[in-house]
């Protein structure tokens, strides 16, 4: 791990909590030569990044970012660019919301905001930094942060299944097509992670892992240039089990039960 991030510049979106922060701070401790987070909370970006730079000087920049918003990510990613002395080896597009809602009580302005903060962020993104990666010796990475939900779709949270299934199609798809260019492209499946994600679920449910045990396991993914980062066992389950077609019944009786359980209030996981 030490290996792949020793001298690389990185940029962070959702970075100044959660598991985009734990990633900054895995990749400083690595060896990283810059680090580069952005995120919509000012006050949070500048406490952490203030926080990092002690420790880390020189190395750390915050630059507060709407991710929904096509300029401020290409101005983001220029100025990260000029923070790197021309490079950026690594983009994580990590910021997103869990989304959740009975599909009957959702409008159109809810979906074109779900789509907004879960895909089209990842896109500008991309769209941003393919110019710088493509003009620079290695080429580049690019890592964007799904969900476990992608294999396992669950009610009441149909503008999170849609856009994070999005988001690993676009992903899937474009890491062969930009493969020859040497542009690398990872699907990362994070896992329950101890965020706050949580916050209006009433907290992180039982058996979340940390931001760093995620960020720990996302990046030997990316060392290794794994096509999907699932970083737990349960989602790795999912990924094997949800749409097999011998195992549709069973799945629907879970679903279903989720489903009655959710509409009646309950917090079920």
């Amino acid at each position: 791990m030490r290996a792949y991030i020793e001298n690389k510049v990185a940029v962070i979106t959702g970075g100044a909590s959660g598991i985009g922060l734990a990633l900054g701070e895995e990749m400083l401790s690595l060896g990283a030569r810059r680090v580069v987070l952005a995120d919509l909370n000012e006050e949070k970006l500048r406490k952490e990044s203030e926080r990092l730079d002690a420790t880390y000087p020189g190395k750390v920049l915050g630059v507060p970012t709407d991710v929904t918003n096509r300029e401020r990510v290409f101005s983001m990613i220029e100025k990260a660019s000029e923070f790197g002395e021309g490079r950026i080896d690594l983009l994580l597009n990590n910021a997103g919301l869990g989304l959740a809602k009975a599909f009957d009580d959702t409008t159109e302005e809810d979906w074109t905001f779900a789509f907004n903060v879960n895909f089209y962020s990842a896109l500008y993104g991309i769209r941003a930094v393919l110019p710088i990666m493509r003009s620079q010796e290695g080429g580049g990475h690019i890592a964007n942060t799904a969900s476990g939900i992608v294999f396992s779709p669950m009610p009441l949270q149909s503008m999170y299944s849609a856009t994070k299934a999005a988001l690993m199609a676009l992903t899937s798809s474009l890491r062969s097509e930009l493969w020859d260019d040497h542009i690398r492209l990872s699907t990362v499946i994070p896992g329950t992670v101890a965020t706050p994600i949580w916050d209006k679920a009433g907290g992180s449910p039982k058996g979340a892992i940390t931001p760093q045990e995620s960020a720990q396991g996302i990046i030997k993914g990316l060392a290794a240039n794994e096509r999907i980062i699932i970083i737990t066992e349960e989602d790795k389950s999912g990924a094997r089990n949800h749409f097999l077609p011998e195992y549709s019944e069973g799945v629907d009786a879970y679903f279903l039960d989720v489903a009655r359980r959710r509409k009646r209030g309950e917090i079920v996981i």
